[in-house]
């Protein structure tokens, strides 16, 4: 395996509090996109959660149907430690692709772009699995290269050759409402099962 693949790799990060990718509150397009949701009932997944700030915001906006994944368990307990209200049986340690639950909507932040760029198609496959038919994948994709990585970068072009076989409808434009340090470098996407 590779280490970047592993819990303890990431929870190494935090112990280390080298987590460059953690903004200290919600993304502002991932706010804006919940913001328009109306149904509280929606079954919510935010897997690579890491502090889970997204979580946070719509569990106090009325989003109670909400989980969080993440590979480290210092992640989780950061997020639980901040806010301990938020219900432990909605907190998930664990692989991504070997999860077995539905929910309604996938919203993706960060753990696309951390993951081994060759598991790209099965994340693909993985997030269809985990959706209900017109389900939704909602979130943000680098539209750039890294030296290296994590984090692993790419293109819309790139992006659409794994989700097409999976995804009837895929929206997947410039993002206007990046913080500046990613502004014009990322991509709002919304795939619909």
């Amino acid at each position: 395996m590779i280490e970047f693949l592993s819990d303890k790799f990431w929870n190494q990060r935090y112990l280390d509090q080298t987590t460059g990718w953690d903004l200290g509150e919600v993304s502002p397009p991932i706010k804006a996109y919940l913001d328009q949701l109306t149904n509280k009932e929606t079954k919510i997944l935010i897997p690579g959660c890491g502090n889970a700030y997204e979580a946070e915001y719509a569990f106090r906006t009325g989003f109670k149907n909400i989980y969080v994944l993440d590979f480290a368990p210092l992640a989780l307990a950061n997020f639980k430690k901040r806010y301990p209200d938020f219900p432990e049986s909605q907190m998930l340690c664990g692989d991504f692709f070997e999860l077995e639950q539905q929910f309604d909507l996938i919203i993706e932040q960060t753990l696309f772009c951390a993951i081994d760029p060759v598991k790209r198609r099965e994340y693909a496959k993985k997030s269809h699995e985990l959706l209900p038919k017109k389900g939704k994948l909602v979130g943000l994709f680098f539209d750039r290269e890294f030296q290296g990585g994590p984090p692993f970068g790419g293109s819309k072009v790139e992006y659409k050759t794994y989700f097409e076989p999976y995804f009837e409808k895929i929206t997947m434009e410039p993002c206007y409402n990046s913080i500046e340090p990613r502004s014009g470098t990322e991509l709002f996407a919304i795939l619909t099962k």
